[in-house]
């Protein structure tokens, strides 16, 4: 999977203007456009879906809001903000660039199309997977503050993210959601970082991935005299004589996983809790 980071203009102002206010003065200053000029702040909320079909090439109808931010005196220093954050994220995936691209092939079998992440001030606390997909490009919206002590956890949300958009017509079921869990939160957090991840996540998800987890082992490719040393390192244990090794799993890419599991649903769920150890 290929990616790259840019800082828009556009939509670094337009997520300035209908996110969450990120200080006190971008709170007022964003009350006072309200009340001075209410059409043109209502149509440049209308702007989002054009804006970000093309980015690159986006002209505004109206563009008298976009220039009040651009004059803002804050914008100068939300900008430099968001240019040191593209380059921190940057860093952190050229650094492992190699390293997860070879762990994304081997869990998700798939190719995926190449992304364009843009940019926005960190403080928003966002990941916006809505931007809509085109031939030109597929793209996703990062503002999330970087963990200095786990810089690793910011590559991980993004990969997440990302994978969750281009499965999104499965996304709807929680099989899905769990499956996707199992592949990006648990087993590439945990290839990448070497320590098992396989008990975060969502708490609402755990007992389901635990009914899948033999599955998962087959889906990876895990020899059935090797699963015990993934159950130890996961901490999650099932008893080995009551599935059958399925050979066609490790076959399949993370989507055909998916509907497999949701074709034998039934099945899966139906057998006995499993027990952390």
């Amino acid at each position: 999977m290929n990616v790259k980071f840019v800082v828009n203009d556009y939509i670094l102002i337009w997520n300035l203007l209908f996110q969450a206010s990120i200080s006190e003065s971008i709170y007022k200053f964003k009350q006072k456009l309200w009340q001075n000029y209410k059409a043109e702040y209502n149509n440049t909320y209308q702007d989002k879906q054009n804006l970000l079909k093309d980015p690159k090439n986006f002209i505004p109808n109206d563009d008298m809001i976009y220039n009040l931010v651009l004059e803002m005196k804050d914008y100068e220093k939300i900008k430099k903000r968001s240019e040191s954050y593209r380059l921190e994220m940057m860093k952190i995936w050229d650094i492992h660039k190699k390293e997860s691209n070879l762990c994304f092939s081997q869990i998700i079998k798939k190719p995926f199309p190449f992304y364009t992440v843009y940019i926005v001030d960190e403080a928003l606390d966002l990941i916006d997977d809505t931007t809509p997909t085109t031939k030109k490009e597929s793209s996703i919206i990062l503002g999330k503050k970087i963990d200095k002590k786990e810089p690793l956890s910011s590559l991980i949300q993004l990969v997440y993210a990302i994978v969750r958009k281009e499965l999104k017509h499965l996304v709807k079921e929680e099989i899905a959601k769990a499956i996707i869990e199992l592949a990006i939160l648990n087993e590439y957090a945990t290839r990448l970082s070497g320590k098992s991840y396989y008990l975060t996540g969502n708490p609402s998800l755990s007992y389901l991935k635990r009914q899948l987890y033999p599955y998962w082992l087959m889906y990876l490719g895990v020899p059935k005299d090797k699963m015990l040393t993934y159950m130890m390192r996961d901490k999650i244990v099932f008893d080995l004589d009551k599935y059958p090794y399925e050979k066609e799993l490790k076959k399949m890419d993370l989507e055909e996983f998916i509907e497999f599991c949701i074709r034998n649903q039934k099945y899966i769920i139906q057998i006995e809790q499993l027990e952390t150890i």
